[in-house]
């Protein structure tokens, strides 16, 4: 019998988790001026720090959220390492590896700051979608990336 593994689930999360808190820590202090244009008209790099979850919801929620927040981060991480483990095929394990390395990057936020640094801005003219991270990026492709498995091979 095959010893069931979450290496690649592991190292996925490890690459996404060490990829946003680089990125984070060299653009929190590359940003204090302000937002930097790196696409006229389609992305800018902006500080912006969200104490509220995706797109700022619940940004101002009583303090007791926060601990919500890493509660729930820590119990996904946990449920996606045992989906890895148990499905082992490597796909899902690298697409539920970037839900956890999100997932990770953001808690360390909450636990050092309280809040998540964002910085990531994507607009056409004056449509805005809320700025984010890479944490943010790599938990967006892998739910669509588990999703679209799913309804592939349902």
């Amino acid at each position: 019998m095959k010893a069931k593994s979450s290496l690649l689930f592991w190292f996925t999360a490890t690459l996404v988790l060490l990829a946003d808190q680089a990125s984070k820590f060299l653009l929190r202090e590359a940003l204090s001026a302000g937002a930097v244009t790196l696409i006229p008209g389609f992305l800018d790099l902006r500080p912006v720090w969200n104490s509220g979850v995706a797109f700022g919801m619940l940004a101002n929620g009583r303090g007791w959220l926060r601990y919500l927040f890493i509660l729930v981060s820590v119990c996904a991480v946990l449920g996606l390492h045992f989906y890895a483990r148990k499905v082992q095929d490597k796909t899902s394990q690298v697409l539920s590896g970037l839900v956890a390395g999100g997932a990770l990057g953001n808690l360390v936020d909450r636990l050092l700051y309280g809040r998540v640094f964002d910085f990531l801005d994507l607009h056409l003219g004056p449509y805005h979608w809320p700025t984010f991270n890479l944490a943010d990026a790599a938990i967006t492709l892998g739910i669509a990336g588990l999703l679209a498995k799913g309804f592939k091979n349902p």
